[in-house]
Protein backbone atom coordinates (compact mmCIF):
# COMPACT_ATOMS: atom_id res chain seq x y z
CA UNK A 1 0.00 0.00 0.00
CA UNK A 2 1.09 3.55 -0.77
CA UNK A 3 0.39 6.74 1.17
CA UNK A 4 0.68 10.38 0.14
CA UNK A 5 2.23 12.84 2.56
CA UNK A 6 1.77 16.55 1.84
CA UNK A 7 3.67 19.36 3.56
CA UNK A 8 2.25 22.81 2.81
CA UNK A 9 4.61 25.47 4.13
CA UNK A 10 5.22 29.19 3.93
CA UNK A 11 7.63 28.97 0.98
CA UNK A 12 6.64 25.78 -0.82
CA UNK A 13 4.53 22.65 -0.84
CA UNK A 14 6.09 19.19 -1.01
CA UNK A 15 4.45 15.83 -1.58
CA UNK A 16 5.87 12.34 -1.20
CA UNK A 17 4.60 8.82 -1.81
CA UNK A 18 5.54 6.29 0.87
CA UNK A 19 5.58 2.54 0.25
CA UNK A 20 4.37 1.16 3.56
CA UNK A 21 5.82 -2.30 2.93
CA UNK A 22 9.39 -1.24 2.12
CA UNK A 23 9.56 2.12 3.89
CA UNK A 24 10.89 3.73 0.71
CA UNK A 25 9.83 7.10 -0.65
CA UNK A 26 8.88 6.24 -4.22
CA UNK A 27 8.14 9.68 -5.60
CA UNK A 28 8.21 13.32 -4.64
CA UNK A 29 7.01 16.61 -6.03
CA UNK A 30 7.14 20.27 -5.01
CA UNK A 31 6.08 23.77 -5.95
CA UNK A 32 7.45 27.04 -4.56
CA UNK A 33 5.60 30.32 -4.06
CA UNK A 34 5.94 33.70 -2.39
CA UNK A 35 4.22 35.84 0.19
CA UNK A 36 1.95 38.64 -1.00
CA UNK A 37 4.21 41.57 -1.80
CA UNK A 38 3.80 45.21 -0.88
CA UNK A 39 2.18 44.81 2.53
CA UNK A 40 3.12 47.01 5.51
CA UNK A 41 5.91 45.88 7.83
CA UNK A 42 4.80 43.00 10.05
CA UNK A 43 1.96 41.93 7.75
CA UNK A 44 2.67 38.56 6.12
CA UNK A 45 -0.10 36.97 4.08
CA UNK A 46 -0.79 34.39 1.37
CA UNK A 47 -3.79 33.48 -0.76
CA UNK A 48 -5.13 30.04 0.29
CA UNK A 49 -5.65 29.26 -3.40
CA UNK A 50 -1.85 29.38 -3.71
CA UNK A 51 -1.63 26.37 -1.38
CA UNK A 52 -4.32 24.47 -3.27
CA UNK A 53 -2.62 25.04 -6.61
CA UNK A 54 0.69 23.90 -5.13
CA UNK A 55 -0.84 20.77 -3.58
CA UNK A 56 -2.43 19.89 -6.91
CA UNK A 57 0.84 20.43 -8.79
CA UNK A 58 2.96 18.53 -6.26
CA UNK A 59 0.61 15.54 -6.12
CA UNK A 60 0.41 15.38 -9.91
CA UNK A 61 4.21 15.26 -10.09
CA UNK A 62 4.18 12.28 -7.73
CA UNK A 63 1.43 10.47 -9.58
CA UNK A 64 3.16 10.94 -12.92
CA UNK A 65 6.23 9.20 -11.52
CA UNK A 66 4.15 6.32 -10.15
CA UNK A 67 2.28 5.62 -13.37
CA UNK A 68 -0.22 2.78 -13.02
CA UNK A 69 1.03 2.03 -9.49
CA UNK A 70 -0.80 5.13 -8.25
CA UNK A 71 -3.80 2.82 -7.85
CA UNK A 72 -2.05 1.49 -4.72
CA UNK A 73 -2.52 4.80 -2.88
CA UNK A 74 -4.81 4.28 0.10
CA UNK A 75 -4.54 7.46 2.10
CA UNK A 76 -3.40 11.09 2.29
CA UNK A 77 -2.02 13.00 5.27
CA UNK A 78 -1.53 16.78 5.28
CA UNK A 79 0.94 18.87 7.25
CA UNK A 80 0.38 22.61 7.20
CA UNK A 81 2.02 25.77 8.50
CA UNK A 82 0.51 26.51 11.89
CA UNK A 83 -1.61 29.44 13.08
CA UNK A 84 -2.68 30.93 9.73
CA UNK A 85 -6.21 32.35 9.64
CA UNK A 86 -8.41 31.17 6.76
CA UNK A 87 -11.78 32.95 6.85
CA UNK A 88 -14.66 31.52 4.80
CA UNK A 89 -18.04 33.08 4.01
CA UNK A 90 -21.48 31.44 3.88
CA UNK A 91 -20.62 29.90 0.49
CA UNK A 92 -17.29 28.55 1.82
CA UNK A 93 -15.39 31.04 -0.30
CA UNK A 94 -12.26 32.72 1.09
CA UNK A 95 -13.05 36.16 2.54
CA UNK A 96 -9.51 37.60 2.46
CA UNK A 97 -5.90 36.39 2.20
CA UNK A 98 -4.69 34.33 5.13
CA UNK A 99 -2.66 36.09 7.81
CA UNK A 100 0.26 33.75 8.56
CA UNK A 101 2.08 32.47 11.63
CA UNK A 102 4.92 34.94 11.01
CA UNK A 103 2.58 37.94 10.84
CA UNK A 104 3.36 40.20 13.81
CA UNK A 105 0.76 42.91 13.17
CA UNK A 106 -1.51 41.76 16.01
CA UNK A 107 0.58 42.84 19.01
CA UNK A 108 -2.08 45.37 20.09
CA UNK A 109 -4.82 42.72 19.92
CA UNK A 110 -2.75 40.33 22.04
CA UNK A 111 -2.34 43.05 24.64
CA UNK A 112 -6.08 43.73 24.64
CA UNK A 113 -6.92 40.06 25.15
CA UNK A 114 -4.34 39.64 27.90
CA UNK A 115 -5.48 42.82 29.68
CA UNK A 116 -9.08 41.57 29.75
CA UNK A 117 -8.03 38.47 31.70
CA UNK A 118 -5.52 39.97 34.10
CA UNK A 119 -2.43 39.79 31.92
CA UNK A 120 -0.68 36.84 30.33
CA UNK A 121 -0.81 34.77 33.56
CA UNK A 122 -4.60 35.00 33.39
CA UNK A 123 -4.65 33.78 29.80
CA UNK A 124 -2.27 30.93 30.67
CA UNK A 125 -4.57 29.97 33.54
CA UNK A 126 -7.54 29.79 31.17
CA UNK A 127 -6.03 27.97 28.19
CA UNK A 128 -2.47 26.96 29.05
CA UNK A 129 -0.75 29.38 26.66
CA UNK A 130 0.13 33.05 26.59
CA UNK A 131 -1.49 35.12 23.86
CA UNK A 132 1.15 35.73 21.19
CA UNK A 133 1.02 37.59 17.84
CA UNK A 134 1.74 34.42 15.88
CA UNK A 135 -1.40 32.66 17.11
CA UNK A 136 -4.65 32.56 15.17
CA UNK A 137 -7.26 34.20 17.37
CA UNK A 138 -5.60 37.65 17.66
CA UNK A 139 -5.74 37.73 13.85
CA UNK A 140 -9.51 37.35 14.02
CA UNK A 141 -9.79 40.20 16.52
CA UNK A 142 -7.57 42.28 14.23
CA UNK A 143 -9.96 41.58 11.35
CA UNK A 144 -12.95 42.56 13.46
CA UNK A 145 -11.31 45.86 14.39
CA UNK A 146 -9.60 46.69 11.09
CA UNK A 147 -11.82 45.01 8.48
CA UNK A 148 -15.31 44.90 9.97
CA UNK A 149 -16.98 44.07 6.65
CA UNK A 150 -14.77 41.03 6.16
CA UNK A 151 -15.41 39.95 9.74
CA UNK A 152 -19.16 40.22 9.20
CA UNK A 153 -18.88 37.96 6.13
CA UNK A 154 -16.92 35.29 8.01
CA UNK A 155 -18.92 32.19 8.91
CA UNK A 156 -16.09 29.62 9.32
CA UNK A 157 -12.48 29.88 10.38
CA UNK A 158 -9.95 27.20 9.49
CA UNK A 159 -6.23 26.65 9.80
CA UNK A 160 -4.15 26.13 6.64
CA UNK A 161 -4.05 22.33 6.86
CA UNK A 162 -7.78 22.27 7.69
CA UNK A 163 -8.48 24.25 4.53
CA UNK A 164 -6.48 21.81 2.42
CA UNK A 165 -8.31 18.89 4.09
CA UNK A 166 -11.60 20.65 3.31
CA UNK A 167 -10.59 20.97 -0.35
CA UNK A 168 -9.55 17.31 -0.46
CA UNK A 169 -12.60 15.87 1.28
CA UNK A 170 -15.37 18.46 1.53
CA UNK A 171 -15.28 18.04 5.34
CA UNK A 172 -14.64 20.91 7.77
CA UNK A 173 -13.11 19.64 11.00
CA UNK A 174 -10.23 20.40 13.37
CA UNK A 175 -7.93 18.07 15.28
CA UNK A 176 -6.36 18.78 18.66
CA UNK A 177 -2.75 19.36 17.58
CA UNK A 178 -3.06 22.24 15.15
CA UNK A 179 -6.09 23.65 17.01
CA UNK A 180 -4.00 24.03 20.16
CA UNK A 181 -1.95 26.72 18.40
CA UNK A 182 -4.94 28.99 17.86
CA UNK A 183 -4.77 30.46 21.37
CA UNK A 184 -8.32 29.46 22.34
CA UNK A 185 -8.02 25.74 23.07
CA UNK A 186 -7.69 24.73 26.70
CA UNK A 187 -4.84 22.29 26.20
CA UNK A 188 -5.49 20.57 29.53
CA UNK A 189 -9.05 19.55 28.59
CA UNK A 190 -8.82 19.79 24.77
CA UNK A 191 -11.96 21.94 24.74
CA UNK A 192 -12.54 25.45 23.43
CA UNK A 193 -12.13 28.21 26.01
CA UNK A 194 -15.36 30.13 25.58
CA UNK A 195 -14.23 32.98 27.82
CA UNK A 196 -11.63 33.80 25.17
CA UNK A 197 -13.81 33.18 22.11
CA UNK A 198 -16.63 35.29 23.55
CA UNK A 199 -14.26 38.19 24.22
CA UNK A 200 -13.46 38.26 20.50
CA UNK A 201 -17.15 38.02 19.58
CA UNK A 202 -20.11 35.83 20.51
CA UNK A 203 -20.26 34.66 16.88
CA UNK A 204 -16.85 32.97 17.11
CA UNK A 205 -18.37 29.84 18.70
CA UNK A 206 -20.33 29.24 15.49
CA UNK A 207 -17.28 29.90 13.31
CA UNK A 208 -15.38 26.95 14.77
CA UNK A 209 -15.79 23.61 12.99
CA UNK A 210 -16.19 20.35 14.92
CA UNK A 211 -13.16 19.44 17.04
CA UNK A 212 -11.98 15.88 17.55
CA UNK A 213 -9.27 13.27 17.84
CA UNK A 214 -6.10 13.56 15.81
CA UNK A 215 -6.19 9.78 15.36
CA UNK A 216 -9.50 9.77 13.51
CA UNK A 217 -10.03 9.72 9.75
CA UNK A 218 -10.92 13.20 8.54
CA UNK A 219 -12.83 12.07 5.48
CA UNK A 220 -12.57 10.48 2.04
CA UNK A 221 -11.02 12.03 -1.05
CA UNK A 222 -13.71 13.79 -3.11
CA UNK A 223 -14.91 11.64 -6.00
CA UNK A 224 -14.25 14.36 -8.60
CA UNK A 225 -10.72 14.89 -7.32
CA UNK A 226 -10.04 11.15 -7.20
CA UNK A 227 -11.18 10.92 -10.82
CA UNK A 228 -9.04 13.89 -11.83
CA UNK A 229 -5.96 12.33 -10.24
CA UNK A 230 -6.77 8.85 -11.47
CA UNK A 231 -7.08 7.35 -7.99
CA UNK A 232 -9.50 4.69 -6.79
CA UNK A 233 -12.52 5.05 -4.55
CA UNK A 234 -12.17 5.17 -0.78
CA UNK A 235 -8.81 6.96 -0.47
CA UNK A 236 -8.93 8.30 3.09
CA UNK A 237 -7.73 11.70 4.30
CA UNK A 238 -6.29 11.53 7.82
CA UNK A 239 -6.72 14.26 10.42
CA UNK A 240 -3.42 15.85 9.42
CA UNK A 241 -1.85 18.48 11.65
CA UNK A 242 0.45 21.43 12.00
CA UNK A 243 3.92 21.18 10.54
CA UNK A 244 5.51 20.70 13.94
CA UNK A 245 3.03 18.00 14.94
CA UNK A 246 3.57 16.15 11.67
CA UNK A 247 7.32 16.72 11.97
CA UNK A 248 7.19 15.00 15.34
CA UNK A 249 5.63 11.89 13.79
CA UNK A 250 8.01 12.03 10.81
CA UNK A 251 11.06 12.12 13.08
CA UNK A 252 9.84 9.32 15.35
CA UNK A 253 9.16 11.79 18.15
CA UNK A 254 6.09 10.00 19.47
CA UNK A 255 6.97 9.35 23.12
CA UNK A 256 8.89 11.15 25.87
CA UNK A 257 12.70 11.18 25.67
CA UNK A 258 13.22 12.43 22.11
CA UNK A 259 13.40 16.08 21.09
CA UNK A 260 13.16 17.36 17.52
CA UNK A 261 14.97 20.57 16.60
CA UNK A 262 14.22 22.18 13.25
CA UNK A 263 16.91 24.43 11.80
CA UNK A 264 15.01 26.17 9.03
CA UNK A 265 14.41 29.85 8.31
CA UNK A 266 12.86 29.85 11.75
CA UNK A 267 13.57 27.29 14.43
CA UNK A 268 11.47 24.95 16.51
CA UNK A 269 12.20 22.63 19.38
CA UNK A 270 9.59 20.15 20.55
CA UNK A 271 9.10 16.86 22.34
CA UNK A 272 6.16 14.61 23.15
CA UNK A 273 4.80 14.51 26.69
CA UNK A 274 2.22 12.29 28.34
CA UNK A 275 0.40 15.24 29.91
CA UNK A 276 0.02 18.96 29.26
CA UNK A 277 3.25 20.85 30.01
CA UNK A 278 2.14 24.38 30.90
CA UNK A 279 4.83 27.03 31.32
CA UNK A 280 3.80 29.74 33.79
CA UNK A 281 6.27 32.09 32.09
CA UNK A 282 4.56 31.54 28.73
CA UNK A 283 7.80 30.85 26.87
CA UNK A 284 7.18 27.17 26.12
CA UNK A 285 4.03 26.67 24.06
CA UNK A 286 1.78 24.06 25.65
CA UNK A 287 0.52 22.45 22.45
CA UNK A 288 -1.21 19.13 21.87
CA UNK A 289 0.39 16.78 19.36
CA UNK A 290 -1.31 14.99 16.48
CA UNK A 291 -1.39 11.55 18.11
CA UNK A 292 -3.63 12.70 21.01
CA UNK A 293 -0.72 13.41 23.36
CA UNK A 294 0.97 16.75 24.06
CA UNK A 295 3.81 18.61 22.35
CA UNK A 296 5.53 21.35 24.38
CA UNK A 297 7.28 23.57 21.85
CA UNK A 298 9.60 26.53 21.59
CA UNK A 299 9.73 28.57 18.39
CA UNK A 300 12.37 31.10 17.37
CA UNK A 301 12.05 33.21 14.24
CA UNK A 302 15.75 33.48 13.39
CA UNK A 303 17.87 30.49 12.40
CA UNK A 304 19.05 30.06 8.80
CA UNK A 305 17.70 33.55 8.04
CA UNK A 306 20.64 34.81 10.13
CA UNK A 307 23.35 32.66 8.57
CA UNK A 308 21.98 33.30 5.08
CA UNK A 309 22.16 37.04 5.71
CA UNK A 310 25.87 36.72 6.54
CA UNK A 311 26.55 34.32 3.67
CA UNK A 312 24.90 36.65 1.17
CA UNK A 313 26.66 39.67 2.64
CA UNK A 314 30.05 38.20 1.79
CA UNK A 315 29.04 36.47 -1.44
CA UNK A 316 29.90 32.99 -0.14
CA UNK A 317 28.46 29.66 -1.13
CA UNK A 318 27.54 27.25 1.66
CA UNK A 319 30.94 25.54 1.50
CA UNK A 320 32.73 28.82 2.16
CA UNK A 321 30.35 29.65 5.00
CA UNK A 322 31.10 26.28 6.58
CA UNK A 323 34.86 26.81 6.25
CA UNK A 324 34.63 30.32 7.72
CA UNK A 325 32.71 29.16 10.79
CA UNK A 326 35.08 26.23 11.31
CA UNK A 327 38.11 28.54 11.24
CA UNK A 328 36.99 30.43 14.37
CA UNK A 329 36.98 28.91 17.89
CA UNK A 330 33.84 28.36 19.94
CA UNK A 331 32.66 31.65 21.41
CA UNK A 332 33.91 33.60 18.37
CA UNK A 333 36.66 35.23 20.46
CA UNK A 334 34.05 37.17 22.42
CA UNK A 335 31.85 38.32 19.52
CA UNK A 336 28.19 37.73 20.39
CA UNK A 337 25.18 38.16 18.14
CA UNK A 338 21.64 38.64 19.33
CA UNK A 339 20.00 37.16 16.20
CA UNK A 340 16.63 38.92 16.27
CA UNK A 341 16.62 40.04 12.63
CA UNK A 342 12.92 39.22 12.16
CA UNK A 343 11.81 40.20 15.63
CA UNK A 344 11.48 37.19 17.91
CA UNK A 345 8.93 34.87 19.44
CA UNK A 346 11.09 33.30 22.19
CA UNK A 347 11.81 35.59 23.90
CA UNK A 348 8.72 37.57 22.90
CA UNK A 349 10.22 40.49 20.97
CA UNK A 350 7.91 41.10 17.98
CA UNK A 351 9.73 44.35 17.15
CA UNK A 352 13.19 43.11 18.12
CA UNK A 353 16.34 43.65 16.09
CA UNK A 354 19.78 42.09 15.84
CA UNK A 355 22.74 43.21 17.95
CA UNK A 356 26.50 42.58 17.72
CA UNK A 357 28.26 42.81 21.09
CA UNK A 358 31.90 42.47 22.05
CA UNK A 359 33.42 43.75 18.81
CA UNK A 360 37.17 44.28 18.84
CA UNK A 361 39.81 44.74 16.18
CA UNK A 362 40.77 41.08 16.60
CA UNK A 363 37.29 39.58 16.13
CA UNK A 364 35.60 41.90 13.64
CA UNK A 365 36.16 39.68 10.63
CA UNK A 366 33.79 37.95 8.21
CA UNK A 367 34.62 34.54 9.72
CA UNK A 368 33.95 35.74 13.27
CA UNK A 369 30.66 37.28 12.20
CA UNK A 370 29.66 33.98 10.57
CA UNK A 371 30.52 32.01 13.71
CA UNK A 372 28.68 34.50 15.94
CA UNK A 373 25.60 34.30 13.70
CA UNK A 374 25.51 30.50 13.81
CA UNK A 375 26.12 30.41 17.55
CA UNK A 376 23.54 33.11 18.29
CA UNK A 377 20.83 31.32 16.33
CA UNK A 378 21.65 28.00 18.01
CA UNK A 379 21.76 29.47 21.51
CA UNK A 380 18.28 30.89 20.94
CA UNK A 381 17.05 27.30 20.68
CA UNK A 382 19.36 26.21 23.52
CA UNK A 383 17.48 28.63 25.76
CA UNK A 384 14.29 26.81 24.82
CA UNK A 385 15.90 23.48 25.71
CA UNK A 386 16.90 24.91 29.08
CA UNK A 387 13.26 25.82 29.70
CA UNK A 388 12.25 22.26 28.75
CA UNK A 389 14.64 20.92 31.36
CA UNK A 390 13.31 23.41 33.91
CA UNK A 391 9.83 21.96 33.29
CA UNK A 392 10.99 18.38 33.85
CA UNK A 393 11.72 17.19 30.31
CA UNK A 394 15.01 15.30 30.01
CA UNK A 395 15.87 14.50 26.39
CA UNK A 396 18.07 11.50 25.62
CA UNK A 397 18.56 12.50 22.00
CA UNK A 398 17.89 15.49 19.76
CA UNK A 399 16.93 14.86 16.14
CA UNK A 400 17.83 17.68 13.78
CA UNK A 401 15.88 18.63 10.68
CA UNK A 402 15.87 21.58 8.29
CA UNK A 403 18.49 23.14 6.05
CA UNK A 404 20.85 24.03 8.87
CA UNK A 405 21.14 20.38 9.90
CA UNK A 406 23.02 19.63 6.65
CA UNK A 407 26.06 21.50 7.99
CA UNK A 408 28.55 19.30 9.87
CA UNK A 409 30.01 22.25 11.80
CA UNK A 410 26.52 23.41 12.76
CA UNK A 411 25.60 19.94 14.01
CA UNK A 412 28.59 19.98 16.35
CA UNK A 413 27.74 23.48 17.55
CA UNK A 414 24.22 22.20 18.28
CA UNK A 415 25.52 19.19 20.23
CA UNK A 416 27.76 21.45 22.33
CA UNK A 417 25.16 24.20 22.83
CA UNK A 418 22.44 21.67 23.72
CA UNK A 419 24.90 19.52 25.71
CA UNK A 420 23.24 16.45 24.20
CA UNK A 421 23.77 14.03 21.34
CA UNK A 422 22.28 15.15 18.04
CA UNK A 423 21.56 13.18 14.87
CA UNK A 424 19.74 13.82 11.60
CA UNK A 425 17.23 11.70 9.69
CA UNK A 426 17.79 9.75 6.51
CA UNK A 427 15.06 11.78 4.82
CA UNK A 428 14.75 15.55 4.95
CA UNK A 429 10.98 15.46 4.50
CA UNK A 430 9.99 15.02 8.15
CA UNK A 431 6.60 16.75 8.00
CA UNK A 432 5.55 15.11 4.71
CA UNK A 433 6.70 11.73 6.03
CA UNK A 434 4.72 12.37 9.20
CA UNK A 435 1.63 13.01 7.08
CA UNK A 436 2.10 9.75 5.20
CA UNK A 437 2.65 7.80 8.45
CA UNK A 438 -0.44 9.34 10.01
CA UNK A 439 -2.46 8.40 6.92
CA UNK A 440 -1.20 4.81 7.23
CA UNK A 441 -2.19 4.75 10.91
CA UNK A 442 -5.66 6.14 10.20
CA UNK A 443 -6.27 3.80 7.27
CA UNK A 444 -5.41 0.81 9.48
CA UNK A 445 -8.11 1.84 11.92
CA UNK A 446 -5.89 1.54 14.98
CA UNK A 447 -4.74 -2.01 14.15
CA UNK A 448 -1.11 -0.86 14.06
CA UNK A 449 0.65 1.40 16.59
CA UNK A 450 2.55 4.59 15.90
CA UNK A 451 5.49 3.03 17.70
CA UNK A 452 5.62 0.15 15.23
CA UNK A 453 5.14 2.41 12.20
CA UNK A 454 7.89 4.82 13.24
CA UNK A 455 10.37 2.05 14.04
CA UNK A 456 9.74 0.68 10.56
CA UNK A 457 9.65 3.93 8.60
CA UNK A 458 11.79 6.55 10.40
CA UNK A 459 15.52 6.00 9.82
CA UNK A 460 18.36 7.86 11.54
CA UNK A 461 21.48 8.86 9.63
CA UNK A 462 24.03 7.60 12.15
CA UNK A 463 27.02 9.03 10.31
CA UNK A 464 25.75 12.51 11.26
CA UNK A 465 25.59 11.79 15.00
CA UNK A 466 27.55 14.30 17.14
CA UNK A 467 28.35 14.04 20.83
CA UNK A 468 28.93 17.14 22.99
CA UNK A 469 32.43 18.22 23.95
CA UNK A 470 32.42 19.02 27.68
CA UNK A 471 34.82 21.95 27.38
CA UNK A 472 32.90 23.55 24.52
CA UNK A 473 29.56 22.86 26.21
CA UNK A 474 30.80 24.87 29.21
CA UNK A 475 31.77 27.76 26.91
CA UNK A 476 28.28 27.77 25.40
CA UNK A 477 26.58 27.54 28.78
CA UNK A 478 28.34 30.77 29.77
CA UNK A 479 27.60 32.26 26.35
CA UNK A 480 23.90 31.47 26.73
CA UNK A 481 23.79 33.18 30.11
CA UNK A 482 25.45 36.25 28.61
CA UNK A 483 23.11 36.26 25.59
CA UNK A 484 19.96 36.15 27.70
CA UNK A 485 21.27 38.70 30.22
CA UNK A 486 22.07 41.13 27.42
CA UNK A 487 18.69 40.51 25.81
CA UNK A 488 16.90 41.17 29.09
CA UNK A 489 18.76 44.39 29.82
CA UNK A 490 18.25 45.81 26.35
CA UNK A 491 14.58 44.88 26.42
CA UNK A 492 14.06 46.56 29.80
CA UNK A 493 15.70 49.71 28.45
CA UNK A 494 13.39 49.70 25.42
CA UNK A 495 16.23 49.12 22.94
CA UNK A 496 15.01 45.77 21.57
Amino acid sequence: MYFLGIDSGTQSTKAIVLDLDTGKILASGSKSYDLIKGLPAGHLEQHPQTWIDAVDASVKQCLAKLGKKKSLIRGIGVSGQQHGLVALDAKDEVVRPAKLWCDTSTQAQCEQIAHEFGGQPGVIHLAGNAMLPGYTIPKLLWMKQKESKNFAKTKTILLPHDYINFWLSGVKRMEYGDASGMGILNVRTRQWCHELTDFIDKSVRDMLPPLGSSRAVHGTLRADLAKKWGLGDGVIVSAGGGDNMMGAIGTGNIKPGVITASFGTSGTLYGVAGEAVVDGQGEVAAFCDSTDQWLPLVCTMNVTVVTEQVRTMFGWDHKKLEAAVKSVPAGADGLLMLPYLNGERTPNLPNGSGVLHGMRTTNTTPAHLARAAMEGATLGLAYGLKRFRDLGMSPKEIRLTGGGSKSAVWRQIAADAFNAEVVTLSTAEGAALGGAIQAAYAQAGGKVSYDKLCKQLVKLDEKTRCKPNKKTAAIYAAQLERQMELTGRLQQAGWL
